[in-house]
C-alpha cells in the first residue's frame, strides 16, 4: 500500500473539494489515461486495487504510471470514545482527486486492452471516471 516515509505533519485538516485540477490534467508519459471526472478522496487501498486490475488484465504487457499518491493522512477516533482529548489517530492515506485529475497512464499495449484494463479498474474506484488517449487531446 502507498504512504509517504515522512511528512510535514502528521496530522492534517480535512480542506475541501472545490474546484477543478489545474496540475496533472493532461496526459505526461503514456498513451492512454484514466481521467477522474468528480472529486473525492481516493485511498491507498482503492488505488492498489485498481492498479493490480490493471497490471494482472495486461498480463503485465507495457508500463503503467500510477498518476497520483496518497499523501494526506485521515484520521478516527476510537469508537464510543467520549468528546475532547484531542485529535484521533491516523487511520489512512488518502490522494485528493479533482475533476479532470490523470490517475493512471499506460503505454506499450493496444488501445482494446488498455481501455479494457483502465474499465475494469474504474470498477474499483469510487466515482466517474473516463478514458483518455492521447489523439483525443
Amino acid at each position: 500500500m502507498l504512504s509517504p516515509k515522512r511528512t510535514k505533519f502528521r496530522k492534517y485538516q480535512r480542506g475541501r473539494l472545490k474546484g477543478v485540477a489545474t496540475r496533472g490534467n493532461t496526459l505526461s508519459f503514456g498513451d492512454y489515461a484514466l481521467q477522474a471526472l468528480e472529486p473525492v478522496w481516493l485511498t491507498s487501498r482503492q488505488i492498489e486495487a485498481a492498479r493490480r486490475t490493471m497490471t494482472r488484465y495486461a498480463k503485465r504487457d507495457g508500463k503503467l504510471w500510477i498518476r497520483i499518491f496518497p499523501d494526506k493522512s485521515v484520521t478516527a477516533r476510537a469508537p464510543e470514545s467520549r468528546m475532547g482529548s484531542g485529535k484521533g489517530m491516523v487511520e489512512y492515506w488518502v490522494a485528493v482527486i479533482k475533476p479532470g485529475c490523470i490517475l493512471f497512464e499506460m503505454k506499450g499495449v493496444s488501445k482494446d486492452i488498455a481501455y479494457n484494463a483502465m474499465k475494469m479498474a474504474a470498477y474499483k474506484l469510487p466515482i466517474k471516471t473516463k478514458f483518455v488517449t492521447k489523439e483525443s487531446e
